[in-house]
């Protein structure tokens, strides 16, 4: 099965198997199960859906996958692995979920927070060697910068010293983190994998088997398991993740080109853009450039009035469903430090001559 091709992957991993069984994966709502062999206890041994869910992730990250509640709860997680007064890298430019948990974790005592630009590479392998936790979060969010994973992933690092990548903005269809060297893969599945802003969700893949096993002793134990309707829906909504993504990167190709020509705009940061500082990094890293785009306008106000002014393009949070998404950014507790006037545009499927048309009205 791992010699597939991803887009073959999503489509065939994780169903069942054998005469009779049925085609997709069936939603399981049960929480335990006769004894004997196999399954027992739903938060000890998972259920058939989210183990379906986990081998359809594990299979394209090239690692084995557990699932959790939400994002934040596969953070979490990840934390819960640290030793006491742990050192914390983390980057300047991160999701603030990742940011609070890491500075309210500081401030209790349990680790020492520091924080570096992502795209200042020899700084983050000076770090590999001194810290417990490197953090990367690669395009980062919402800046869109990237981290030379290559180079991060191959410096040597402090015995039992971990290295994230939160892998959600770019997928395993354009970047494998696990293969240049991470511990661990994050995702949130309510993101693409999801893709329909209808579950939560979260996802870590592990490297090794000592790895995972950790992770899922800390889910049995912290209790943060995924719902069963949750990892099915997920589950259905990466069999089209490929033709999906296809489509949004397309459409964000042409939405950046039309907005960094725009003179209502003052700048725009996506790494399909020749103007990205990264663009290069971004090619040879990433199989595709993704379908986020950062862009700024004069200021809050500006800001606020473009969202306002859009119809087809939804002011609503979050990001990776199949219709488009915007929102000021530093309007979010935790994001003031970003500049007033950026906007956070997730570009769905929609025929991109009617986004073309809605930015153009509502910028107008």
């Amino acid at each position: 099965m791992t010699a597939l091709k991803p887009d073959s992957l999503l489509v065939a991993a994780g169903r069942p198997r054998g005469v009779g069984q049925p085609l997709n994966v069936p939603l399981v709502p049960a929480s335990n199960f006769v004894l004997g062999e196999g399954m027992v206890y739903a938060r000890e041994n998972g259920t058939p859906t989210w183990t379906a869910l986990e081998d359809i992730v594990g299979a394209l990250e090239g690692g084995s996958a557990v699932a959790f509640a939400s994002g934040m709860a596969a953070v979490s997680a990840i934390f819960e692995q640290l030793p006491a007064a742990a050192d914390v890298v983390l980057p300047a430019d991160c999701y603030q979920g990742v940011s609070g948990l890491a500075e309210a974790g500081e401030r209790q005592g349990r680790w020492r927070l520091r924080r570096l630009e992502t795209d200042h590479t020899a700084a983050w392998i000076d770090a590999a060697g001194k810290a417990d936790l490197l953090w990367v979060e690669t395009p980062s969010n919402p800046l869109l910068m990237l981290a030379d994973l290559a180079a991060i992933g191959a410096a040597p690092r402090k015995p039992g010293g971990l290295l994230v990548v939160d892998n959600t903005f770019a997928t395993p269809l354009n970047q494998r983190p696990l293969a240049r060297g991470a511990d661990y893969s994050m995702h949130s599945t309510t993101k693409y994998f999801g893709g329909h802003s209808d579950l939560l969700g979260g996802l870590v893949a592990a490297r090794d088997a000592q790895r995972h096993a950790a992770l899922v002793r800390t889910r049995q134990v912290n209790g943060a398991v995924p719902g069963v309707l949750e990892s099915y829906l997920a589950a259905r909504g990466l069999r089209t993740l490929a033709v999906r993504l296809e489509r949004a990167q397309e459409n964000a190709q042409r939405l950046a080109e039309f907005l960094q020509d725009h003179p209502a705009v003052n700048g725009v940061r996506y790494p399909g853009l020749p103007s990205h500082p990264q663009h290069e990094l971004a090619t040879q890293q990433l199989g595709g450039h993704g379908a986020i785009i950062s862009f700024e306008v004069a200021d809050g106000d500006a800001a606020d009035a473009l969202c306002r002014a859009t119809r087809l393009i939804h002011h609503a949070t979050s990001l990776g469903s199949v219709e488009s998404t915007m929102e000021r950014r530093s309007a979010n507790p935790g994001q003031e430090h970003l500049p007033a006037g950026l906007l956070r545009l997730s570009v769905g499927i929609e025929a991109v001559e009617d986004l073309l048309a809605d930015l153009e009205q509502a910028l107008g």
